[in-house]
């Protein structure tokens, strides 16, 4: 498949971008009603969406179609999928409040950070911890869509393992953000 034939197809990368935001209100319309249907059509759309956070990536280095749009919309597609979900999840009050207000509170600040950075000119890539903490958080909320027992496991409580680890890093990683650039505040004009 050349460059040509992707941007024409599916999976351009902008496409997988914008098949993330429209997820969203499938997910928060089904987590409405939290049958046991419900929460597994839930599970696959959210595991669908997060492939494709994979796939844009990948595809965008691979056939050099990386855009203005994919650089702003790839991660806010990300924060909207995870964010509205993890909301919806303490909707249904199956995970703890606090936990999804610090994990959105950390994406909020590092958006805000990143605009800093870039306004100084500088970059701001994601790091290790933070591909890990998205991991956590994907590994999480996927159990936890399904909520229900299936084959004698129960998801919720494989969810809410992967949930704590998520927290974790994204204390982390939110706090190695700040570190690794604090000479910029030092040296910026308030």
């Amino acid at each position: 498949m050349t460059r040509v034939d992707l941007k024409e197809k599916w999976l351009h990368p902008n496409r997988l971008t914008l098949y993330r935001i429209v997820a969203v209100p499938i997910i928060i319309l089904l987590m409405l009603w939290p049958t046991r249907f419900f929460t597994f059509i839930v599970a696959l759309v959210f595991s669908a969406a997060a492939i494709t956070d994979y796939l844009d990536g990948w595809y965008a280095r691979k056939y050099n179609l990386v855009s203005n749009f994919g650089k702003i919309m790839d991660p806010l597609a990300d924060k909207l999928l995870v964010a509205c979900t993890l909301i919806m999840l303490t909707y249904q009050g199956w995970i703890p409040g606090w936990v999804v207000c610090v994990v959105i509170g950390r994406e909020i600040a590092i958006t805000g950070l990143r605009n800093f950075i870039a306004e100084q000119k500088e970059d701001l890539s994601a790091t290790n911890l933070g591909k890990y903490k998205t991991g956590f958080q994907i590994a999480a909320i996927i159990p936890l869509l399904f909520h229900y027992p299936y084959f004698g496991i129960d998801l919720h409580i494989v969810g809410m393992f992967f949930l704590w680890g998520a927290l974790i890093l994204s204390v982390w990683s939110g706090i190695d953000y700040f570190y690794r650039f604090r000479k910029m505040f030092d040296d910026a004009e308030f």
